[in-house]
Parts: C-alpha cells; sequence; structure tokens
C-alpha cells in the first residue's frame, strides 16, 4: 500500500476572464460609435489572441484563464510540505482544491484521510456565534463527535488563549483572536491532513513560534501531514522538509526545501568561479573600478569551521585611494548572518594609483557558519561610504560539514556559531574551604 495521503494527477483550474471593463460592472448608455468602436477593438483583439494561440469564447469578450495546469505530485504521511511562488502563481487555488472547496477543471485528487483546512480568518466560523459554540460546529464539519470534541476542549481554550471571550460572539473578535481559534480548532481536532494558507501572518510573533511548534509536533510526533502556504521563507525553512515551487500555475521545481528556496531567490549556483562582469548590479557601478570575479582556492565548496581562501578580481578604471571591499553571507530568506569586510585589516584601505586589472586575496579563519546553502554578497565602496559596486545573491553557495562540525549544528537552523572559551570553575565553597586550608 503507498504511503501517500495525498496525490494529485494532472491538477487543471481554468476560469472565465472577462476582457471588456462592461461585463464586469455596471454597463453604461452606449452611443452608435460605442458600438462600432467596441466591435474594432474585438476584430483586433480576436486576431492577435488567434495570433497567439488563445482560445476565445463569447464573442471576444471572455478568455480563458489557467489558475494550475497539469500539477502532478505526491505527499507522504507524516510530511510538512511547503508551497511557495510568487502572487498569481497558483498556490490558493491548489490548496482550495484540496480542501474540497472548489473542483479541478482536470485531473483528480486523492485524499486518504480527515482534511482540516486553514484558508483564510475564521474559515468555518459563524459570525454570529459564540468561540465555544464555533469549536462545537467546526469540530463538526472535520467529521468529530461531539465527545471528541469535549476532550480536546480544554487544550484548544488554552492553546488560543480566549478563556475570557470564550462566550463572545465571534463576530466580535480582532483578527488576531480569530486567528488563534481558528488554528487551535484545525490542529487538536487530529486530522490526518492540515492545509494552512498564510492566514498566520496575522497573528503576533509569540503566536506564530506556538504554531511553528503545534505543527512540528503534530507532523514529528503524531505522524499526521501539514502543507503550508506562506511568503516567510524562514518558516518554510524551519518547518518543511520538502518544498514545491508554483510558477504561473505549473510546478516550477520540486525536492528538498534548502534546494527549492534557493532557486527561488536566485538561479545561479556556486561551481567554483563565478563571473562577475555581466552580473546585475544591485547599485549603479561608478566609473572608477569593476568587480569582474569571484573563486574559491583549492574547493568548489565551503566546509564549516575550516579556513577560507578565495580571490576577488577587479579591472580599475581611474587611479582611486581608500577602497574597501567586502563578502557577505545571508540565509535563503536574505537575512545577513555574516560579514567579512577588509577594512578590519587593512584600516585605511587600498589604492590603486594606476589602471589596471587587480587581485584581492580573502582569508577567514574557522567559517562559523552552520552547514546549510547562503546567498552570497560582493561590494565595494570607499572609506567615506560612498559605494563603488555592489552585487547582491549573486550566487548561492554551500557551506557542507568537516570533521570538526559536532552533531547537533547538522540540525540546527542556519546561523553563526562564534569561538568562546568555556571552562569549569570550582564550586564557591569548596574554593572558600581550600583558601582556608
Amino acid at each position: 500500500m503507498s504511503d501517500a495521503v495525498i496525490t494529485a494527477e494532472g491538477l487543471s483550474k481554468r476560469y472565465l476572464v472577462a476582457h471588456n471593463p462592461e461585463n464586469q460592472g455596471h454597463r453604461r448608455y452606449l452611443a452608435l460609435r460605442d458600438v462600432i468602436g467596441r466591435e474594432i477593438r474585438n476584430f483586433a483583439r480576436k486576431g492577435q489572441d488567434m495570433l497567439h494561440g488563445r482560445q476565445v469564447l463569447q464573442g471576444d469578450e471572455i478568455e480563458e484563464f489557467w489558475a494550475l495546469k497539469d500539477v502532478s505530485f505526491e505527499v507522504k504521511r507524516g510530511e510538512i510540505v511547503g508551497i511557495i511562488g510568487r502572487n498569481g502563481a497558483g498556490k490558493s487555488t491548489l490548496l482550495k482544491i484540496l480542501s474540497r472547496i472548489t473542483e479541478p477543471t482536470e485531473g483528480r485528487v486523492t485524499l486518504r484521510g480527515r482534511v482540516a483546512s486553514l484558508l483564510e480568518v475564521g474559515t468555518g466560523f459563524h459570525p454570529e456565534l459564540t468561540g465555544r459554540e464555533n469549536i462545537y460546529l467546526n469540530g463538526a464539519i472535520l467529521g468529530m463527535s461531539r465527545v471528541e470534541i469535549r476532550k480536546k476542549f480544554d487544550e484548544i481554550v488554552a492553546f488560543a488563549e480566549v478563556e475570557k471571550f470564550l462566550d463572545t460572539p465571534v463576530k466580535r473578535y480582532s483578527s488576531g483572536m480569530y486567528v488563534r481559534l481558528a488554528f487551535a480548532v484545525a490542529a487538536h481536532l487530529e486530522p490526518e491532513i492540515l492545509i494552512v494558507d498564510e492566514v498566520l501572518a496575522v497573528g503576533d510573533a509569540e503566536f506564530q513560534k506556538k504554531c511553528m511548534g503545534k505543527m512540528d509536533d503534530v507532523s514529528r510526533r503524531q505522524g499526521r501531514t501539514v502543507l503550508m502556504v506562506s511568503h516567510n521563507h524562514y518558516v518554510i525553512q524551519s518547518l518543511c522538509q520538502t518544498c514545491i515551487l508554483l510558477d504561473r500555475g505549473k510546478i516550477a521545481n520540486a525536492g528538498r526545501t534548502i534546494d527549492v528556496l534557493a532557486a527561488y531567490m536566485h538561479p545561479s549556483s556556486y561551481d567554483g568561479i563565478l563571473d562577475l562582469a555581466d552580473v546585475s548590479r544591485s547599485v549603479p557601478v561608478s566609473g572608477e573600478l569593476r568587480l569582474t570575479s569571484f573563486r574559491l582556492n583549492d574547493s568548489k565548496s565551503l566546509r564549516n569551521r575550516s579556513n577560507l581562501s578565495a580571490i576577488v578580481q577587479l579591472d580599475v578604471y581611474e587611479p582611486i585611494r581608500d577602497v574597501v571591499f567586502g563578502v557577505g553571507f545571508n540565509t535563503i530568506g536574505g537575512q545577513r548572518l555574516l560579514s567579512c569586510d577588509s577594512d578590519f585589516c587593512v584600516p585605511k584601505g587600498f589604492d590603486f594609483n594606476v589602471p589596471g586589472e587587480y587581485s584581492i586575496e580573502i582569508h577567514i579563519t574557522s567559517i562559523p557558519l552552520t552547514p546549510s546553502p547562503y546567498l552570497l554578497d560582493i561590494g565595494s565602496r570607499t572609506m567615506s561610504g560612498r559605494m563603488l559596486d555592489e552585487i547582491k545573491g549573486f550566487a548561492v553557495v554551500e557551506v557542507t560539514p568537516s570533521d570538526e562540525t559536532p552533531p547537533h549544528e547538522l540540525k540546527s537552523f542556519p546561523t553563526v556559531v562564534y569561538p568562546s572559551e568555556w571552562r569549569l570553575a570550582p564550586h564557591p565553597i569548596l574554593a572558600e574551604l581550600s583558601s582556608e586550608i
């Protein structure tokens, strides 16, 4: 028997989109010139659609739009799978099909187990009912008996932190209270499949942390499946073992979360030598110098707690003094973790008195980053702070484990491990007794 609890086969969803704004709102009075003008525009639009191979329906005023097209994947029992993509990529449409809110135009979905969905604030709640009544209502919608709901009732209320407002109609709840109660019900009534959209962004930071812990517990300890959409890459990277990237209704990438996030954030990966000459800049390049390449010495990867040697090449067009160089390492989510700037060892900066090609060597002792992929930044500026050249996120580099990497760092989130000294101090009483003796 297959261990997959969600199987999507060739899912496609089609919508009809109106071309003419008159079909979407109030119709105004039409003169003869308006009718003639509309027909001319429709004729031109029809020719353009036929040229591009698009099918046009209902007199050129409505066309087909495929929110999803031929999406297939499997999710196994106990997995937490993230779904990412830009706005309009089809993420919410996919979740609505999996939640059985809408039907696919083509394809099929097989769900093995009870499904709980949290797609928007207050899903399945009745605004006129109290929080207490909505817990029983939502539980019944999820297929739970009254006895089962009663067993989990106290846990739900404690998790949602709405004890004082339990007998208040939920229409008077804030959006944060709505989310807390809705998530608490969905997570505690033990569905085999939990589907969560971006709604957790409404809650405060402390509640989001609690939700992340609960979803991790639901998946790892209880063996239940979680499918979640989020634009917060830290959340996706922290919780999800695998990830699906949607682009224009199709699966653009799927696999390990760190690999999919890296491909989503930046398409290029590091392969020993990187040509920077034609890479897009985050600031206008000055006329004095331009970074041209970055190369690691004797290795195509970085190793945790080992030394790093690299070379940056640049072209200098005009004499310039007091130049500082820097390399930055960021999480896949874009948060800066480590900066290595040349002014720490060359306080006055580099001087380039003659135009030409130059190479700058970089040496970093004992890389303090834990094993994980990172986005690489590189830049150059003057001592006064004027940017000369800067390239952000131009490559994804991976810090790999070394012989000195302790086991706990292999499981931790991307972070900096700064070297420090630790020693066992004598007990105060023993130290006092030894001094008396």
